[in-house]
């Protein structure tokens, strides 16, 4: 094998790593730039009665809220799922909770909100809505499903919330995606993390997580990690039987948990 054989190996395995590398790079920017299509699925709206609609303006968009207004102490503030229609927990809520005024969030470029998601965005705008519920209702809880419980302890660790309520949580959307995308570098990529582990030791507010035994989506690794984070007694766990992650709403002990939360 002479030195020109030797030379054609070792540019082949040249060219070879370069194309290997170019691609990983390729990956790493179509991640980064593509992330937030990943991770948000705006959903539209099904409820459009005026009479459920509220308004509310805030920096550089309009967010509408599913809303049943009620006059009295006790209000709820839900934030939902990443591909979820937040409305369509509305007849659910007024049954279950006929003395609570009723607040859901639909996310930047969610159900006819004006903007696009990002998490900076949806943690601005949840303290936005809690500051004109809690100037109506003095005893608000802070519900928070799935994505949407990152920004519910988020605001319940800030705002003067009653009680949170974690339904599906996480500890840290970023190791999610780095369990998912083992080979990319997901905690160095990521822009909205939702490390609702770091925020959790300072809660101070009553706190119930409601866990599926057959989450598909959240592994119960992550919620439990969540739950210790918490100060002691601060935070209780109830887990739904035969539940998953999308069919929680047909359990009736999930409904009955979450009633005894509030």
């Amino acid at each position: 094998m002479g030195p020109h054989h030797n030379h054609a190996m070792k540019r082949t395995l040249f060219i070879a790593v370069v194309i290997v590398l170019i691609a990983y790079g390729g990956a790493c920017a179509a991640m980064f730039a593509f992330q937030r299509s990943l991770l948000y699925f705006p959903q539209p709206r099904a409820v459009h009665a005026a009479a459920s609609t509220m308004l509310l303006p805030v920096d550089g968009a309009t967010l509408v809220v599913t809303a049943r207004p009620r006059d009295g102490p006790k209000a709820i503030v839900y934030f939902g799922g990443n591909a979820e229609d937040v409305s369509q927990s509305l007849a659910r809520f007024s049954a279950d909770f006929p003395d609570h005024a009723l607040y859901l969030l639909h996310y930047r470029g969610y159900g006819g909100s004006s903007g696009s998601p990002s998490e900076a965005a949806n943690h601005a705008d949840a303290a936005a809505l809690f500051r004109v519920v809690h100037a109506r209702h003095a005893e608000v809880a802070v519900i928070g499903r799935s994505l949407g419980s990152g920004i519910a302890v988020r605001l319940a660790g800030t705002a003067p919330a009653a009680r949170l309520v974690l339904i599906t949580p996480y500890d840290s959307i970023v190791e999610l995606g780095a369990t998912l995308y083992p080979l990319l570098p997901v905690r160095w990529l990521a822009r909205d993390r939702y490390e609702s582990g770091l925020v959790a030791p300072g809660i101070r507010v009553p706190t119930t997580i409601i866990a599926a035994e057959r989450d598909e989506v959240i592994p119960r690794a992550s919620t439990e990690q969540l739950l210790r984070r918490f100060a002691p007694g601060i935070a209780t766990m109830t887990v739904i039987a035969r539940a998953g992650h999308n069919d929680l709403d047909s359990r009736p002990a999930y409904r009955q948990a979450l009633q005894a939360a509030l």
